[in-house]
């Protein structure tokens, strides 16, 4: 598309704190190179291979995580430390250096203080260090742990995209921030404050500054990772989003500067290559694929044996806040009662702070054999989502969610509560139009999670015939729908109209529209 503004071949610098791979050409230790916490690790790698792919002159900036990279540094031999010290000059991958990276075995510290001090040296890295080497056309940051970067980029005529992944936040105060090493002098205008800051002097020791607010107030575009979160969020839906997330996210919207794009599941979930599997299969043969996989995981979580049995499977964790699992204990031991005959069967893989009252509720009425519940992990994990008929996923709310697009590629069609990401990617089956990949309800109660299991049982007292190619028609759908091709695409056509529009400056101290 011919525009006058619009850059040859722009230089995009993508920052994340996680990524799963990177494209061979990028560099000599691009193979070697993973780092996973989440869903953020998978939409990175997919984006950059994709941009790589297309030509574009792309860069990305992680954390040296040393020893997530190559394992126990001190086992290496002299020639292995040569190499991984020698990334090529012109690399297209640039990692922060510093100690605090090295020895880590885990991407995210559970210790808040140490969460901040790692978010401040990523930061103070790519400001000092590798904008000015790579002098990026356009910056793409995610969350709060990059948060203070679209300012500085907005101070040096960079454009940069802000991803909110999260609704968490954080707060540090400049003089934080500076005693890390980051001249946040430069830049203090604009960030986005608890309060009136007065001045740069008043605001350095006394005013917090509200990190995902700011990325998102000095950001020029932004974006969720789901178009309906982005709609609940403006429409003020959920009390939980924080007042400052909730306003920046609104004058963005209203600005034209905010889109919704989701996120997807890692390439790995698929049925047909999955090795945590007993048996894999395809659309053409999931019958006796999930059968397989059924009487293993029956057998492995000590389960009724019984291939016929209704099986519904939790794989979220057991959070209460966001996640919704009091409104299945509400009903669970109804539910099974009703539908005792059928055989009907609960598997949860997960743990969380509600996981107490699940098995309460097993000791207490004795359904050992009819619902089962162990600590999560990913193998039994992937196991379940090829043994279960459906998966319960009844969020309060759901930034995006990946659960809900894993499970229909396994043929498990889910029963989710209608927001987020989980109304963007749940339609409601209807047999007869052969549309649909699960139930979907809207009101947020047991009432209405009851409604939808009972639709999810009349779908599987469906004669095979009738039933069978909707599975079909589903795995099929969900393997092309929900792929991190489809993610990219949506990723560049907002680069693209990022680039094309003309970069409006403004003097420092007035008011920023995110233009």
């Amino acid at each position: 598309m011919a525009n006058k503004n619009k850059i040859s071949n722009p230089r995009i610098l993508i920052v994340t704190p996680e990524i799963t791979y990177l494209p061979a050409g990028m560099g000599n230790m691009a193979q070697r190179m993973s780092a996973k916490a989440g869903g953020l690790a998978d939409v990175s790698a997919s984006l950059v291979s994709a941009l790589f792919n297309l030509g574009a002159d792309v860069h990305v900036t992680m954390p040296n995580y040393r020893k997530m990279f190559q394992g126990d540094i001190f086992n290496f031999h002299e020639k292995e430390l040569r190499i991984y010290h020698e990334v090529l000059p012109e690399a297209h991958i640039h990692l922060a250096e510093d100690r605090i990276f090295y020895y880590r075995d885990r991407v995210y510290s559970n210790q808040s203080d140490e969460a901040m001090r790692i978010a401040m040296v990523f930061q103070r890295e790519i400001i000092n260090h590798i904008v000015p080497v790579v002098r990026p056309d356009l910056i793409h940051c995610n969350d709060w742990m990059t948060a203070l970067i679209p300012a500085m980029a907005r101070r040096r005529g960079i454009k940069s995209l802000f991803t909110v992944h999260n609704i968490h936040t954080r707060q540090v105060s400049l003089a934080q921030a500076e005693e890390t090493g980051i001249d946040a002098a430069e830049f203090w205008m604009n960030l986005f404050f608890s309060q009136n800051p007065g001045g740069y002097d008043h605001a350095r020791s006394n005013v917090a500054v509200d990190l995902l607010s700011s990325g998102i107030f000095a950001a020029h575009f932004i974006n969720t990772v789901s178009p309906r979160f982005l709609w609940e969020i403006v429409e003020g839906w959920h009390p939980v989003v924080p007042w400052s997330v909730r306003q920046e996210i609104r004058n963005k919207y209203h600005a034209g500067c905010a889109s919704g794009i989701l996120n997807a599941p890692d390439t790995s979930y698929n049925p047909k290559t999955d090795d945590c599997l007993v048996r894999n299969y395809s659309h053409k043969d999931f019958r006796d694929g999930k059968r397989a996989n059924k009487e293993a995981f029956q057998r492995e979580l000590g389960l009724e044996a019984n291939l016929d049995a209704p099986l519904f499977f939790w794989p979220s964790r057991l959070d209460p806040v966001q996640k919704g699992p009091q409104l299945l204990t509400d009903i669970l031991v109804r539910m099974i009662s009703d539908y005792w005959d059928r055989g009907a069967q609960v598997a949860i893989v997960a743990n969380g702070p509600h996981e107490i009252y699940f098995k309460d509720i097993i000791k207490r009425f004795h359904l050992e054999r009819r619902v089962a519940i162990v600590d999560f992990n990913e193998r039994q994990s992937r196991l379940g989502y090829a043994a279960s008929d459906f998966m319960i996923m009844p969020s309060l709310f759901e930034p995006c969610g990946l659960p809900q697009m894993t499970a229909p590629i396994y043929g498990s069609l889910p029963v989710v509560h209608g927001t987020g990401g989980l109304y963007d990617t749940i339609r409601p089956m209807n047999v007869e139009h052969a549309m649909g990949n699960g139930f979907r309800f809207d009101n947020y109660d047991p009432n209405a999670l009851r409604w939808a299991v009972d639709r999810a049982m009349d779908f599987h007292a469906l004669p095979d015939e009738a039933k069978g190619p909707q599975i079909q028609r589903v795995i099929r759908e969900s393997i092309k729908e929900f792929s991190h091709q489809e993610v990219a695409r949506r990723y560049i056509e907002i680069y693209e109209e990022m680039l094309a529009r003309p970069l409006v400056e403004k003097e420092a101290g007035e008011e920023l529209q995110g233009l």
